[in-house]
């Protein structure tokens, strides 16, 4: 969450500041700030509100002359969004300016400590701890005082710092928050995402936990904790520059929606070599495969729905026991991990701070983690045994949609490539499948031609207040995360139902007018989904339902129907998720929300 920019170089660094966070707007903030180094103090302005308040303030960084300088956009967790409260935060002499990501769970003690000694504190964050502590410790050399400060500190943080005594220089460092590192021939950076320093370099660092950084003109210098160097080598990140940008589209969102095709593709394709399922990445034998006895799927948010899908397809053609949990909750329950059991993680960032202590608890416990994530280098990715990657490149968006259909595209691939490998499928079959899931890319390009079909029938709810979302069994799956899409981009209440469970208490909602989404994809439920459908018409529900083509008597039963191409019913998510999500940007859209940034909302929940 929330956002860090820095760089030092040969350009003026406040308008790559304002650029850069303009990146990371996607990540949730409240407010924005920069400090720069004028050529005599850390001149520093910050703003509530969105990052063009900040923009038109220092006139698009014009005011603020200087080649070193720190920015973020901060997303509220201690005291409410504030001017005061915004960072960058400094110290009562004006020599050091920090900024921070994450959370010091110990503020309150440290804060007393020094509040004893006399400092006085204007702000209610967490972070104002740190710019105060530095000053504490500070004798000259800041690397010493950052190692004794990060020695106090309990919790998550990435940190960029500028002293008044090193105007030419950056200090970063990180735990359990994501930072990276950059240089390009005019200058180094700092970032919490690749998008924010993209235009100007592919050329990165990725720091590990309890890493220090001095960034000057002449060097990258990287430290322990006990303050001795350490070698690290770079990577090349390979994301073309146009794709974090809109490219003619009115919305990220739309457009990440649009790139479905060419992702599912992308994650998919290299993978299928002729009539097999090639993953070597797993490091797993066929024995090993042969041997799991139990698979635990731990996840957040839509992550945690394709994990959903995940344990119906595992479960239906690979026989293995599958377990899904939140992973807010799987550190807490003191889940049962035995030798012969495999625990996959999910997440699109790799940086989702709850998943992110699941693997370290399942790993504590001597389980092989797999990790099935978006972004190469991140933390889930260097910390699980073996990664899974999904090829749906940069992902702006807060409301997920080709991250999610790729997660659930490598969930296919793994099912099948255990089902083959513990003798649980057809080998005609397994061709079958196979067949189907390459057709799948150019079946999303075929229902993204309805999208002026879903407009038209979305215009019609822009004033509802409660929608429904039903189905059996893999469609349950759906529409978790179709009302997920809903709820968080739109504000509407919106829920999802096992069909089944309606006459245990949910069916008591539905009065006239109420929209219900009704899923029926998969042929042998098909029947009973359609008694769910007439039980919440007969009262007074509006039905759109959404089910295969050859369904055309759906069109007797429910109000409205969105018809999805034949494929096999394990894969049905892939397709019926695309018109619902259209359905929620459209309803979004309409009622002239911000698509791309929702309220309270951030798109890689790096705190707990």
């Amino acid at each position: 969450m929330c956002g860090i920019v820095g760089y030092i170089g040969q350009e003026p660094a406040a308008p790559i500041l304002l650029d850069g966070l303009s990146k990371l707007e996607y990540r949730g903030y409240d407010s924005a700030g920069i400090a720069v180094f004028d050529g005599a103090s850390i001149r520093m302005e910050k703003t509530v509100g969105r990052l063009r308040v900040l923009q038109e303030l220092t006139q698009n960084g014009e005011t603020m002359p200087g080649f070193c300088g720190i920015g973020h956009t901060r997303w509220a967790t201690h005291g409410c969004p504030s001017d005061t409260n915004a960072h960058p935060h400094m110290n009562r002499e004006h020599t050091i300016a920090v900024v921070h990501n994450g959370i010091i769970e110990n503020y309150a003690k440290l804060k007393a400590a020094l509040q004893k000694k006399g400092y006085e504190f204007v702000s209610e964050t967490d972070t104002e701890v740190l710019a105060h502590l530095l000053t504490e410790y500070y004798r000259g050399d800041p690397i010493k005082a950052i190692e004794k400060v990060l020695s106090r500190v309990e919790g998550s943080y990435a940190l960029g710092i500028m002293f008044l005594d090193h105007p030419h220089h950056i200090y970063a460092a990180r735990k359990d928050s994501p930072l990276i590192v950059g240089f390009s021939g005019t200058g180094k950076f700092i970032a919490s995402d690749v998008p924010a320093i993209l235009k100007h370099t592919r050329t990165v660092y990725y720091m590990e936990n309890e890493e220090i950084v001095s960034l000057s003109m002449e060097h990258i210098r990287f430290y322990n904790l006990d303050g001795e160097p350490l070698e690290k080598q770079p990577v090349t990140i390979n994301w073309d520059i146009h794709a974090a940008e809109k490219g003619g589209f009115p919305h990220f969102m739309l457009k990440e929606i649009y790139e479905q095709p060419k992702a599912i593709r992308d994650t998919i394709s290299p993978r299928i070599q002729g009539d097999d399922v090639a993953l070597e990445e797993l490091g797993l034998s066929d024995e090993q495969i042969r041997s799991i006895r139990k698979i635990n799927i731990v996840a957040c948010g839509s992550a945690y729905h394709a994990g959903v899908t995940g344990k119906y397809v595992l479960e239906g053609l690979a026989r293995i026991p599958v377990e899904v949990d939140l992973a807010s909750e799987f550190r807490y329950r003191d889940p049962i991990l035995e030798a012969d059991t495999l625990v996959i993680v999910i997440s699109q960032s790799g940086e989702t701070a709850d998943s992110l202590a699941a693997l370290r608890e399942a790993k504590g416990r001597g389980a092989k983690v797999l990790g099935i994530v978006n972004v190469v280098g991140s933390s889930i990715a260097r910390e699980a045994d073996n990664v899974l990657y999904t090829w749906a490149g940069p992902e702006i968006s807060v409301a997920t949609t080709k991250a999610y259909s790729c997660q659930i595209a490598a969930l296919y691939l793994l099912a099948l490539k255990f089902a083959k490998v513990r003798g649980q499928i057809d080998p005609s079959d397994f061709s079958q499948m196979l067949q189907d899931l390459r057709n799948l890319p150019e079946q999303v390009e075929q229902l993204l031609g309805q999208k002026e079909q879903i407009q038209f029938f979305a215009n019609r709810f822009l004033a509802t207040e409660h929608v429904f979302f039903i189905g059996r069994g893999i469609d349950y799956a759906i529409s978790l995360e179709a009302s997920l899409k809903l709820k968080e981009i739109s504000y509407i209440h919106s829920e999802a139902y096992a069909a089944g469970e309606l006459k245990h208490g949910t069916i008591s909602l539905i009065e006239n007018g109420t929209l219900v989404v009704a899923l029926a994809t998969q042929e042998n439920l098909y029947p009973k989904t359609i008694s769910n459908i007439v039980e919440v018409k007969s009262r007074g529900a509006f039905v759109m339902a959404l089910t295969n083509e050859d369904h055309k008597e759906m069109e007797h039963t429910a109000d409205y129907v969105l018809y999805i191409p034949k494929t096999n019913r394990f894969f049905t998510n892939s397709l019926a998720i695309v018109p619902l999500q259209l359905f929620a940007y459209y309803i979004s859209l309409g009622r002239g929300l911000d698509v791309d940034k929702p309220r309270n909302l951030a798109k890689s929940v790096t705190v707990e």
